[in-house]
């Protein structure tokens, strides 16, 4: 395994990272306008909180599928092909999502509503259907020597994956929860702790079921055992922060510790299935490794050029977008949006 092999894998998993902790919020937020909010001004106020932001936070998606194509055309290949329908499903998602932002601003208000389930059910969908699939990768799937899969239902949706499922949803909702906490004043900020303080609990019961499924269902514990227990313990730690900073008041720290608890789930992932990309259930011979599963070194090479040189443009763009949008939102006037503080 070469160095640019290595620097484009962990790439691809602080790409994944970076998504988790911004757009986790993000869905968080969106299945709060139905969970959360009790009337159409508060939830105008919980989606005014990520109006500037959302889309932006989508673009770490799109670059890391476009990263995992350029510089791991056969993992690209082969988990674009196996997980299909799954991925067809968490892009249904994201579109019904997004179009829900405009839509529920210019329909009738009779027919707003509709526009605001959508907004929850596809903020929900994403993250639980990015669960399943991830945890269905790492435990294995069906995959030849050629690198095809030919997956049956319950290699896709089984016991582990369903509760990997719903922990990437819960954990998201928690982050949306202290989010909103940071970013709004009057009624539904004191409600977001409220939920959160109550939920973690939940959380808690997931993260041992998730624990408990992970030892037997992968091999992660024997490939690399402290790594593996390190990461666990640094989710739990984090939950745990998050969930006291919830008592105390301390929205930024309950902020920043949920969010790095989902970067710590996806590098939990990325260095468990470290050196492989793909794992098949049919035998170790036909794991796609790191090794195998790689452009050629001069891609690897002009990519690294280039990322180098744009990399600090969009990590500028991102700080700046949020330091302008750094306010508090308020509960806004009738008729008129807008993001006070």
């Amino acid at each position: 395994m070469s160095t640019l092999q290595l620097i484009w894998f962990v790439l691809i998993g602080v790409l994944f990272s970076g998504f988790f902790f911004l757009e986790g919020f993000d869905f968080g937020v969106g299945m709060a306008v139905q969970t959360l909010a009790h009337s159409e001004s508060e939830k105008d106020q919980v989606v005014q909180t990520i109006g500037p932001v959302w889309d932006g936070n989508e673009v770490w998606l799109l670059t890391a599928g476009g990263a995992m194509f350029a510089s791991f055309p056969y993992w690209y290949a082969s988990l674009f092909s196996g997980f299909y329908l799954i991925l067809l499903i968490i892009l249904v998602g994201l579109i019904i999502r997004g179009v829900s932002f405009e839509f529920r601003h210019k329909v009738d208000p009779a027919k707003k509503n509709i526009w605001n389930w959508t907004l929850s059910i596809g903020s929900a969908i994403v993250p639980f259907f990015f669960g399943l699939m991830f945890i269905a990768m790492v435990q294995g799937m069906p995959i030849d020597q050629d690198g095809n899969m030919t997956a049956q239902f319950g290699d896709y949706v089984n016991l582990f994956s369903l509760v990997g499922g719903v922990a990437m949803t819960l954990l998201c909702y928690l982050h949306g929860m202290n989010y909103i906490a940071l970013k709004t004043e009057g009624p539904i900020r004191e409600r977001a702790r409220q939920y959160a303080k109550a939920l973690y609990w939940v959380l808690y019961a997931g993260l041992v079921a998730f624990a408990l499924l992970l030892a037997f269902k992968t091999d992660f514990l024997s490939l690399h055992p402290v790594m593996t227990l390190a990461l666990l313990v640094i989710i739990v730690v984090l939950s745990l922060i998050a969930h006291w900073a919830t008592f105390k008041g301390a929205e930024g720290i309950a902020f920043f510790s949920s969010g790095l608890s989902l970067v710590a789930v996806v590098v939990l992932l990325f260095q468990g299935l470290f050196p492989r990309v793909m794992i098949s259930s049919l035998g170790a011979q036909y794991d796609l490794l790191i090794q195998n599963a790689s452009s050629s070194p001069y891609t690897l090479k002009v990519m690294s050029i280039i990322a180098l040189t744009l990399l600090p443009f969009v990590l500028a763009y991102t700080v700046w977008a949020y330091y302008i949008f750094r306010k508090r939102v308020t509960m806004p006037v009738v008729g008129e949006d807008h993001y006070a503080g």
